[in-house]
């Protein structure tokens, strides 16, 4: 894929699998056509992990996305961004979160001036980033105050087979029920129909419903929420142009015959989305964050603290990020033009 600007890669904590992963995207490029991208990273830690895991990756430091573009194809670039304190696999340093912090700020403002296409995080840890004075709930949150955003993004999860996207996020099941209400629904489902057009280029998106109970409800009789709160959702939606269907009940939407059928389901839970889609591709999982005015992906998986250091990290669900980040630049690329 060709795109003027490279991808702008995080370096999520460092203490976790994504220095391993990010060296292994690089190593597997070509055969996977990772389009360019530059890490904002510690150059030294990212070359002693190569040493560390026999991974034969040459780094490169570069003053500017500009130059990534021209060492791509025989190292990894790397903008210097170096940490308070060598990282120790497997084990957070809340002395190295001001640094994850703001390779997160760094890569937004490259993005927003035009010196990169789009922001590809790799996994942040929350607690060690809390006890440096984090106020922020996560990666999405914080993304969207350096948007500069009022109104809440969306998240969606995304495989070749599935996109989903969620009413409520992560809370408990009894608060999601409680949370659940008829402007949210319609917001997360504006947001993402403006973004299937936008960035995924689909002219005509249809939007599954998701139920809340079993059956959908059953006319009431195991639940109201489909008559009372999500039925009045669909109807408004559609009243606005949108192609809401459903609601669909859960246990049937996600047959090899219904997903053909819609663009994106819209689930009213966190696992009610997330099981089927890890079920149907976990390694290829991308976690994109939909509202915002710049593109933004992620591998749908943690930091993996338990196995960093080892080699046995994947970086499937990575390098499926950027191919993702890639193709939505492009897209809004050729929109705005």
């Amino acid at each position: 894929m060709s795109i003027g600007t490279p991808l702008a890669l995080t370096m999520g904590d460092p203490a976790g699998v994504g220095g391993e992963i990010t060296l292994k995207a690089w190593f597997a490029r070509s055969k996977n056509h990772i389009p360019p991208f530059f890490c904002i990273d510690d150059a030294g830690r990212l070359i002693s992990l190569a040493k560390q895991l026999h991974i034969n990756v040459p780094v490169r430091l570069v003053e500017s996305p500009k130059e990534a573009i021209d060492v791509y194809d025989y190292a990894l670039p790397i903008l210097s961004h170096p940490l308070a304190t060598p990282p120790i696999p497997g084990t957070p340093n809340p002395e190295n979160a001001p640094m994850v912090i703001s390779s997160i700020e760094r890569a937004v403002q490259l993005v927003r001036a035009g010196e990169a296409s789009a922001v590809v995080t790799n996994p942040i840890a929350k607690e060690p980033l809390y006890d440096a004075g984090f106020t922020f709930p996560g990666h999405t949150e914080f993304l969207a105050h350096l948007g500069g955003l009022t109104s809440s993004p969306v998240m969606m999860l995304a495989c070749d087979q599935l996109r989903v996207v969620l009413a409520t996020v992560h809370v408990s099941v009894r608060d999601a029920v409680e949370q659940l209400n008829k402007d949210t629904i319609c917001e997360v489902a504006r947001i993402t129909h403006a973004a299937l057009k936008r960035d995924f280029t689909i002219a005509k998106p249809t939007i599954a419903v998701a139920g809340l109970n079993p059956h959908a409800g059953e006319g009431g009789s195991m639940g109201r929420e489909e008559i009372e709160i999500i039925t009045p959702a669909i109807k408004q939606l559609q009243g606005e142009g949108i192609n809401a269907i459903g609601p669909i009940p859960p246990d049937t939407m996600f047959t090899s015959k219904a997903l053909p059928t819609f663009d994106a389901a819209l689930c009213m839970y966190h696992d009610q989305g997330l099981i089927p889609l890890k079920t149907l591709d976990f390694e290829h999982g991308v976690n994109t964050t939909l509202g915002l005015p710049f593109v933004r992906t992620s591998p749908d998986h943690g930091t993996a603290f338990d196995i960093a250091g080892t080699g046995k990290a994947s970086p499937e669900s990575l390098m499926a990020a950027m191919q993702m980040a890639a193709k939505m630049a492009q897209a809004r690329s050729q929109g705005a033009a």
